[in-house]
């Protein structure tokens, strides 16, 4: 069981800041409010962005990111897999986002962090390069205004699309032979670039290994408080996607003191109920995912697949939700909302948003 806090502020931005600034200000020490500055494309956002992010806001008082278009990003990248309204609210998702600039610059300028008022911008220690083969953040880094935090190793954009292209497990029959040749020799490519220690070329599996810190880092620990909604939900929540996100603010909403659970079933059991190679992430990895949304309060690690009396006591559950997707029937056929539907706390919710995980594969294959 992982808390991540109590809901957050919905607001993002000045009015963000504004309470951010206020808290961070003490009359024992006053001191100027260090803002920073992120930039990237962010699609298909995973652990690592968020990581990257909480490692740049711990580095200053207000976090500010920019986001590319999707025809920048086509121009020094390629198309991306999601648009960039689907990108922008992914990344004001993230919790320790205070402020989004749509349409960010592909390269950093110092006229750039001048406008927002920024101190300095940060990146993963990888290096990023324009069309042109530029180094995006040239500018900056001789100015002295750069700094660099570690990137997260084991996950990748590349690493997730191999995952879902390279499949153990006959899928996707649509995929044509062509694609799954290309894919496994732009993987087997990066490999031999980078060394064998991100992932296997011919499985696709991450050597991402959890740690006690790395969970600690992701979450706040604070209990729900008197008067809060205590609200469950529960599923795969495989490659984190906006439908989720979508889905988690819809959720919060039901209440002006909201205290959303999330319950994780283990990939043993998302593999049961969804099939081919199901899950894309394994549960530490969706763990991260969904401890970094602000719209979360609690991860509930390995949660059973029916919601039990036990369960609904224990965590003295108000609600209990769940969106349109079809509800998959429990291994003994029974229906594993059966309780939660006896009591009358059974909560169907609408997010307005199909996005699926297999919909997300089904774009991967369309634009690669």
């Amino acid at each position: 069981m992982i808390k991540n806090g109590h809901h957050p502020m919905n607001t993002t931005g000045k009015d963000a800041g504004t309470n951010l600034g206020a808290t961070a200000c003490s009359p024992e020490k006053r001191r100027r409010t260090i803002r920073v500055w992120c930039d990237g494309c962010y699609d298909m956002v995973h652990y690592g962005h968020s990581n990257q992010l909480r490692q740049a806001k711990a580095m200053g008082d207000y976090l500010i990111v920019g986001v590319h278009t999707d025809g920048e990003i086509s121009q020094h990248k390629g198309p991306p897999v999601f648009t960039q309204d689907e990108r922008y609210k992914m990344v004001r998702a993230i919790k320790w986002v205070d402020e989004i600039v749509e349409g960010a610059p592909y390269v950093t300028t110092l006229e750039t962090l001048d406008k927002y008022t920024s101190d300095f911008c940060v990146h993963g220690d990888d290096i990023t390069l324009t069309v042109d083969g530029k180094d995006t953040y040239e500018e900056v880094k001789r100015s002295g205004r750069y700094r660099e935090c570690k990137r997260t190793q084991g996950v990748s954009t590349t690493d997730l699309v191999g995952r879902m292209l390279l499949m153990t497990k006959a899928h996707h029959s649509n995929i044509s032979w062509f694609v799954k040749c290309y894919t496994v020799f732009i993987l087997c490519a990066l490999w031999v670039l980078q060394g064998p220690k991100g992932h296997s070329p011919w499985t696709g599996v991450s050597q991402f290994l959890q740690t006690s810190q790395k969970i600690i880092q992701f979450a706040s620990g604070q209990e729900p408080q008197p008067g809060d909604t205590i609200i469950y939900v529960a599923g795969a929540f495989d490659l984190f996607h906006i439908g989720h996100v979508d889905f988690l603010e819809a959720v919060s909403r039901l209440s002006d003191k909201p205290y959303v659970i999330v319950g994780l079933h283990f990939d043993q059991e998302v593999n049961r109920y969804k099939g081919k190679n199901y899950p894309i992430m394994n549960v530490h990895e969706r763990t991260l995912s969904v401890l970094a949304c602000r719209y979360v309060s609690e991860v509930v690690i390995g949660a059973p697949y029916a919601v039990t009396r036990e369960l609904l006591d224990h965590f003295k559950v108000d609600l209990v939700c769940h969106g349109k997707t079809e509800v998959h029937p429990d291994k003994d056929g029974s229906d594993p909302y059966a309780e939660p539907r006896k009591k009358g706390i059974l909560h169907t919710v609408d997010s307005m948003n199909s996005l699926t995980t297999d919909s997300i594969v089904q774009r991967i294959i369309k634009n690669r």
